[in-house]
């Protein structure tokens, strides 16, 4: 598989870089829709695909979806392969972050979250079918159009397909070093605004209830209980509130981002949301917000994929090694169905959302001989 994908590491070069080429921001329609036009016309050339379906999402693009070996394999639920085409990087990145090889290395927005990837899962699909590799079960690619902004219209189709797969394999980039994700933080997203009383900050400061005061001793405290030991992070990274310096603030706002490792911690920081009173009782408190994503806990299913993973890299010459990490992905909304999930299967590179993300063109093959193994045995 290796030695195959190796020699078609020119036409896959070339797919990565037109893609890449092509922005797609998140809720870029126009943008999604290009991106999905040119994965659509290399499934053509791969017949193991059965059937392509585009899913419409206004205000964000297009959702891919893909099945392959549909009827050739022996069981009926599917090994999930999980991605997505929208990336941070606004349109006009190119013109600073142009796509460019040095050193070894592919450089351009979004190629490493996860623009390479996307190209290597087909890749991977027609590596199968050129050696006559039947997999135990059927394929299902799901290329999503809005997971960094969170899923909003994704979640329901990452959900659906999940409870009709034996695993998850995740797309998403790897920790340093190629190794995958074998837990992952869940995330909670509350704002929190506060309604307190104006006054002139000169003549009658008393009179007033500052809400950027109430905020501010908000902040101090969700800092206070970030616990590093639980794995539990609270962080204030949005604030914004006031009209003009010498008024005491009648309204304010702040984001708050929790990230949590366990269930259990992610329920007792729901509660706590739940439970937040204000200091100065003149001020009023509205919150909103919630649980976005649970954490991708390190299970039992999560171990033996991963083990499995691992005798399929040593077979190619390589060892795969493990992380948790506190990002989340759409992996977490598997796991939150008790599906095994292997996250970080994506191709080894860096700087991922930054201006010198880039991928490794020499983990280009072995990755992608990598997810067809895992494609071919699971």
């Amino acid at each position: 598989m290796q030695a195959f994908l190796a020699r078609r590491q020119g036409e896959i070069l070339g797919s990565i870089r037109r893609l890449v080429e092509t922005e797609s921001p998140s809720g870029d329609l126009e943008g999604s829709r290009a991106v999905i036009d040119l994965l659509v016309e290399t499934t053509r050339t791969i017949p193991a695909i059965s059937s392509v379906e585009r899913i419409l999402v206004p205000d964000y693009g297009e959702h891919l979806r893909m099945r392959a070996f549909v009827g050739q394999a022996d069981d009926v639920s599917t090994t999930l392969v999980l991605g997505h085409t929208d990336t941070v990087h606004p349109r006009g990145a190119l013109s600073t972050q142009s796509v460019r090889a040095e050193a070894g290395r592919l450089y351009g927005p979004g190629i490493f979250d996860m623009k390479a990837s996307c190209v290597l899962a087909l890749e991977a699909l027609r590596t199968l079918v050129t050696l006559d590799f039947i997999p135990k079960r059927p394929v299902t690619l799901l290329l999503t159009c809005d997971e960094e902004a969170g899923s909003p219209t994704g979640r329901q189709l990452v959900e659906e397909e999940a409870r009709c797969a034996a695993q998850v394999l995740v797309l998403e980039p790897p920790a340093p070093g190629g190794q995958v994700k074998t837990a992952r933080k869940g995330v909670g997203m509350w704002k929190m605004r506060a309604r307190g009383i104006a006054s002139h900050a000169g003549l009658n400061p008393e009179e007033g209830a500052s809400a950027i005061l109430e905020l501010a001793r908000q902040t101090e405290q969700f800092h206070s209980m970030s616990d590093p030991a639980s794995g539990t992070n609270f962080n204030v990274g949005v604030v914004r509130g006031g009209t003009r310096s010498n008024v005491v603030a009648a309204e304010a706002e702040i984001e708050i981002d929790v990230r949590f490792s366990c269930a259990k911690e992610a329920q007792r920081v729901d509660e706590l949301m739940r439970s937040l009173r204000s200091f100065d009782e003149r001020v009023h408190l509205m919150v909103n917000g919630g649980i976005n994503r649970g954490p991708l806990e390190r299970t039992e299913g999560v171990v033996k994929l991963y083990h499995h993973a691992r005798e399929v890299a040593a077979c190619l010459g390589f060892e795969l090694g493990e992380q948790s990490v506190g990002g989340a992905s759409d992996g977490n909304f598997v796991a939150a169905l008790d599906v095994p999930v292997l996250d970080g299967l994506g191709i080894d590179g860096g700087g991922a959302h930054a201006a010198n993300e880039h991928i490794l063109l020499s983990d280009i093959a072995r990755r992608g001989a990598l997810l067809a193994g895992l494609m071919a045995t699971l």
